[in-house]
């Protein structure tokens, strides 16, 4: 059946009963599975009705296309990446970076099937290559405000540039992820990410935790 067939256009979100945000999640988490399975070329509704269970045109009761339900895969995706742990704190800017890193590690892994696949598309989509820069600058800039808060307070190398710096170390942290759990470059995990962790402290001057003086 033909998207034009189908004439009403999307529910929103805030008006679907228990019933509808159940089926609309039900394809939220089929069409994730349909993209790590398959790829975001190949995928079609079709593939994502019959793996959420729901009939062709109920697809249509809750996205507009793949990509409409790929985007909100990738902005869920994007936020779950920039969530804060409250219990990734330290007492020294270096225990408060390496708690951040961890999270950021963890988080990407769990999402590295689906950032393959956001990757991928952002290679010939405009719009999702816009969406991948966004969360590349969430991450900057909260990276970014921390060494400048960092210098204030006499911490961190006042010669570096806050934004060019953040730029530099967000940039080594994806590239290693992307080449290891994407790529299936071979590392030894422990060695890999306290490399990461000691390139980061060390790159902006500050103490290693181990190092910290009272």
């Amino acid at each position: 059946m033909p998207k034009s067939s189908v004439n009403s256009a999307p529910m929103a979100v805030d008006t679907l009963t228990p019933r509808g945000r159940k089926t609309r999640d039900a394809l939220l988490d089929a069409a994730q599975k349909v993209f790590e399975t398959v790829g975001f070329l190949d995928a079609r509704v079709e593939l994502i009705s019959t793996e959420a269970g729901v009939s062709y045109g109920t697809f249509y009761r809750y996205f507009e296309s793949k990509e409409d339900v790929f985007g909100e895969l990738s902005t869920r995706l994007f936020e779950e990446m920039h969530r804060r742990d409250p219990a990734g704190t330290g007492s020294t800017p270096a225990e408060r970076l390496v708690a951040a890193n961890r999270a950021y590690y963890a988080a990407y892994r769990r999402n590295a099937k689906l950032l393959a696949i956001v990757e991928q598309v952002a290679t010939f989509n405009e719009e999702f290559r816009r969406l991948r820069h966004e969360h590349r600058r969430v991450i900057i800039d909260r990276t970014a405000q921390a060494i400048a808060r960092w210098q204030s307070e006499g911490l961190v190398r006042p010669e570096l540039d806050p934004e060019l710096a953040a730029r530099a170390m967000a940039a080594m942290v994806d590239h290693t992820l992307y080449l290891w759990l994407i790529q299936g470059e071979d590392a030894d995990e422990d060695a890999l990410l306290d490399t990461l962790d000691q390139m980061s402290v060390g790159a902006l001057g500050l103490l290693p935790p181990a190092h910290r003086t009272r």
